[in-house]
């Protein structure tokens, strides 16, 4: 074949990698992947679809040396240091102006430190956050692009053919300067976490709180999923209550441990949020809902030690579904918020430029977390782009009004027959803390002037003051 045939190369033909690759080559590009596995080189050449350009190659010089120039590449390999073993054996294949992408889930702050690194060569480098898992990659994920705005237009055209469409708009949009692709990825990850530790203690509530069965589960996801709840995880979840197990005569998910495993991208949210600070106590606290999974013997053991409590959910079926549905609605918003809110806050903070107009339109299609809430949060944006939380939009503001009564009453009920809501419950208190005009956090200043003289803020006059407190 000839050279500077190939519009695109991939390192690392993993099924994400795969499936970008073939995605592409799908929409008339010709594309070369690389991998040190030569089954996996092989099986990209295999799944292309008849007709288009795909190739194989196993050594990493000859699939650069067939890249038209400036060349245009992505890696999709583990986050950590084996990105930069990649970049490592790049750099002496490369040339100025070659545009290098990180599509896997690597933290921000090392995603500055490359950009910073390649610059140095003269060489783009870009971190671009993917969501949409195996089929997303294959048929149209959501892409969230950010670094080089100059790299980002050498690549636009493939990205926006590549990914999810939503209105004939394409779920890709330029998200900001340095690592903001990356930080905009993490944060789409932490609300993740934070909605699925929502729709498992809505199972816990309509399971354990009401006795229905996985059919009668199945059946109100899929209604859920029909109105305002539509989204990809509610759809999953209706879907998962009726999959038989293949080992027995049960249904899978009464078989699967109740230990949940995690990647760190939800940690790494809460972690930043607290560095900005910003408070996101929803995801928070999913992700120590997950880490408490993983203490099972512990919590065996502490089942045998503390009875749970008589009182049980006394409410009709019906009503207590009802009631249910809208306090995954409230808590959802919620996630959304304190997401949307640290991307508000990181977009100043670290010099980042992030537009969450476009965010969320770029969330809207082909990844985990799309929902019809997102066309809400756009109408939001519209109105004020420079929202610093959407709960001060007048129409979010009214949906929450609409249905926080009911999840009131959810979580009373969970806590007196003792079912686990943390996800709940955080949301609501966050709600009610951002809605309160005074807190009580006076005390805290005063007690902090007390016994570390760190001073405090007064009402009524400007300035900072100390006072000498007397023990009484």
């Amino acid at each position: 074949m000839a050279n500077s045939l190939y519009d695109f190369g991939m390192i690392g033909l993993g099924v994400m990698g795969r499936n970008l690759l073939l995605n592409m080559a799908d929409h008339g590009f010709s594309v070369i992947g690389f991998d040190k596995d030569a089954a996996k080189t092989g099986a990209l050449e295999t799944a292309a679809t008849a007709g288009t350009t795909v190739k194989g190659v196993a050594e990493l010089a000859a699939m650069v040396q067939l890249l038209e120039r400036p060349r245009k590449l992505m890696m999709l390999v583990p986050a950590g240091q084996p990105v930069d073993d990649v970049i490592a054996s790049l750099l002496p294949l490369l040339e100025q102006g070659d545009v290098v992408i990180d599509g896997g889930n690597s933290h921000y702050t090392d995603t500055l430190r490359r950009v910073k690194q390649l610059r140095e060569s003269g060489i783009h480098f870009m971190g671009i956050g993917v969501s949409g898992g195996e089929q997303g990659a294959r048929t149209g994920p959501s892409i969230m692009p950010g670094g080089d705005e100059a790299a980002y237009a050498k690549v636009r055209p493939m990205l926006e053919a590549i990914a999810a469409k939503v209105k004939e708009t394409p779920c890709v949009a330029y998200l900001g300067k340095e690592g903001a692709g990356h930080y905009v990825k993490m944060v789409h990850n932490g609300i993740e976490y934070a909605i699925m530790q929502l729709i498992s203690e809505s199972y816990t509530l309509l399971q354990k709180g009401a006795g229905l069965n996985n059919d009668q589960l199945h059946e109100i996801f899929k209604n859920w999923n029909q109105g305002a709840l539509q989204s990809f995880l509610v759809e999953i979840t209706a879907d998962i209550f009726l999959q038989q197990d293949d080992k027995s005569d049960k249904r899978l998910v009464d078989v699967i441990s109740d230990k949940a495993g995690s990647k760190g991208t939800g940690k790494w949210t809460s972690q930043d949020a607290m560095e900005l600070p910003v408070a996101v106590p929803v995801i928070d606290t999913a992700v120590a809902m997950r880490t408490l999974s993983g203490y099972k013997e512990q919590r065996e053991k502490a089942a045998t030690l503390y009875t749970a409590p008589e009182t049980t959910i006394h409410t009709e079926t019906e009503q207590w579904t009802k009631q249910v549905h809208d306090a995954l609605y409230f808590a959802t918003i919620l996630s959304y918020a304190q997401g949307l809110a640290m991307l508000h806050e990181a977009s100043r903070d670290l010099q980042m430029d992030i537009p969450l107009p476009e965010v969320v339109k770029v969330w809207r299609g082909g990844c985990i977390i799309r929902s019809t809430l997102l066309e809400v949060f756009t109408q939001a944006y519209q109105q004020d782009a420079g929202l610093p939380n959407i709960l001060l939009d007048k129409g979010v503001a009214y949906l929450v009004q609409s249905v926080v009564d009911n999840t009131r009453s959810v979580i009373a009920q969970a806590a007196q027959a003792g079912l686990p809501v943390a996800g709940f419950m955080s949301a609501l208190s966050y709600f009610d803390a951002f809605r309160t005009g005074r807190m009580a956090t006076n005390l805290i200043q005063a007690q902090r002037d007390y016994f570390g003289a760190h001073t405090y803020q007064r009402i009524d006059m400007p300035g900072t003051f100390h006072t000498e407190w007397q023990q009484h």
